[in-house]
């Protein structure tokens, strides 16, 4: 059976977290990503979709701002060499973001990347306003802008095993549905107190070296989910897009 890979992009593709570093630098004094945002996002009293909507009514940029700011970001240099063996190997990628369109389809097209299958919120820019939309997604949690999840099930049902990398607390929903998931950061962490195995990785050279080749697929692809290990585990400050 082929394999879906479905990759988050802020902290994930890309080491940093753009989205919240985007809503951090064009809102007053750093606000769209104040502590009182983020604890409440990450208790659960607020879903993605809504951080999402209030992070947006305190931002003041343009679309050419928005970019010249997130094209100072790069991509993991694995990313691209990743993507070529797992298609080689007749599995797909795709990129599946919290984070918004204009950086993700940016900074993929400039890396080479540009016929990478991605989703992501939308960024209507208005003058130096920024409004979002959300993703028509019909089996989505309803609380997520993008939902994961929806994206996992989606390609279950086009005959891959699914398997989810990512780092953060918005990648709860496709952690869950998920065959099989790669961790890192607050997303490892999560996996670990819900019970969820997670293989931890740090960039995508450890999933390269993981997955290997078509003849020689590791362990984690091949057996069921159980239990994960407590080891403790270092997280971010930040949830990722």
């Amino acid at each position: 059976m082929p394999h879906a890979f479905l990759c988050d992009f802020d902290g994930t593709v890309s080491p940093s977290d753009i989205g919240a570093a985007f809503v951090r630098a064009f809102s007053p004094d750093g606000s769209a990503e104040s502590p009182e945002f983020l604890a409440r996002w990450m208790s659960g009293e607020m879903g993605h979709r809504e951080l999402t909507l209030a992070q947006c009514a305190l931002l003041s940029v343009t679309r050419d701002q928005a970019l010249m700011f997130t094209r100072k970001f790069a991509l993991d240099p694995d990313f691209a060499p990743f993507v070529r063996e797992a298609e080689a190997r007749g599995d797909a990628v795709a990129v599946a973001s919290e984070g918004f369109d204009f950086y993700v389809r940016d900074l993929l097209e400039r890396a080479g990347l540009g016929a990478v299958p991605w989703s992501a919120n939308v960024a209507r820019f208005e003058g130096a306003t920024v409004r979002p939309e959300f993703p028509d997604v019909a089996d989505g949690c309803g609380r997520c802008g993008n939902c994961k999840g929806s994206h996992v099930r989606a390609w279950r049902a086009r005959g891959y095993r699914t398997v989810l990398v990512g780092d953060g607390l918005s990648d709860r929903c496709g952690a869950r549905a998920a065959d099989q998931v790669f961790a890192r950061r607050d997303l490892l962490a999560w996996c670990r107190t819900e019970g969820i195995e997670a293989t931890p990785f740090e960039s995508f050279a450890d999933v390269r070296e993981a997955v290997g080749d078509a003849r020689r697929v590791g362990p984690f692809m091949g057996t069921p989910r159980r239990s994960a290990s407590p080891t403790t585990s270092r997280t971010s400050a930040g949830g990722g897009h």
